[in-house]
């Protein structure tokens, strides 16, 4: 799933109305499973200068960059994580787990040939699903509808929790974002199938 999908999907999930302080610590744990991606992605674009196409067929597989992503998707260090929090009374840092392992948990189904190994350190497996959430040969575009429409009715859950103008811009934005990405997607078929007409 995307990063934005996840942020908001977690705050649906584990959001506590009574709790203005829980916002932050549910938004760090969705993000953080993939922050070793973006710290590839800015590393191998604005440092090494690779181009998009190399960065997520060759450089994202290599070895190296696959360790540090699949560890930070790990279910099993996620709830580890989580039991310590809950045993030191660290009521943030269980949040923050608990997002983490949300994350994992959704990534799970919606990934095929790029599928975390989501089980280490106790296990290499793999879940190679037959959907991926991006792979238009795996289903991706219906994947990426079913996503937007979970994120828009999160959004509309969520958003009275938010008493901020930015907040709320952030949440609207979000959604706003995808309808564009759909949209410029339909264009783009139509145009396609355009083509084939005249061609």
């Amino acid at each position: 799933m995307n990063t934005p999908s996840h942020v908001i999907l977690n705050l649906a999930i584990l959001i506590n109305p009574q709790s203005i302080s829980q916002p932050l610590p549910i938004l760090c744990g969705a993000v953080l499973p993939d922050i070793p991606m973006f710290l590839l992605y800015f590393w191998a674009k604005f440092i090494r200068r690779l181009p998009e196409r190399q960065i997520w067929t060759e450089t994202y597989y290599e070895p190296f960059w696959q360790n540090i992503t699949h560890t930070f998707h790990s279910i099993p260090l996620a709830l580890i994580g989580w039991l310590v929090a809950y045993y030191f009374s660290w009521q943030e840092i269980q949040i923050i787990f608990s997002s983490v392992f949300l994350h994992s948990l959704c990534d799970l189904p919606v990934h095929n040939d790029d599928a975390h190994r989501h089980f280490l350190p106790f296990s290499n497996y793999r879940f190679i699903s037959p959907i991926s959430y991006w792979d238009v040969k795996h289903h991706g575009e219906v994947v990426a509808k079913v996503e937007m429409l979970l994120v828009l009715v999160a959004t509309l859950y969520v958003l009275p929790f938010f008493h901020s103008y930015i907040s709320k811009g952030l949440l609207i934005g979000v959604n706003l974002m995808y309808l564009l990405r759909l949209l410029r997607y339909a264009v783009a078929v139509q145009r396609a199938d355009e083509n084939k007409k005249y061609s």
